[in-house]
């Protein structure tokens, strides 16, 4: 199943600049709007899997695992 977040972009001056709405700390900045869809996806991946991590570090050896949605 693919996911879907939101991207709010705006252009200043030369750079292209962007946040994902629903993940806090994950911000680009880029010369090219292409550039920056591309940096956006990847660092997104990049936290969505540092913070799948981080909470199995946390939960040690006994836990389960639930889909929740919204």
């Amino acid at each position: 199943m693919k996911q879907e977040y939101t991207a709010v972009i705006k252009q200043e001056g030369d750079w292209w600049i962007g946040w994902i709405e629903e993940v806090p700390g994950v911000n680009c900045q880029e010369r090219s709007l292409e550039e920056l869809r591309e940096t956006l996806r990847l660092t997104l991946q990049e936290a969505l899997e540092f913070n799948r991590q981080e909470a199995l570090a946390a939960a040690g050896t006994e836990f389960r695992e639930e889909k929740i949605a919204v």
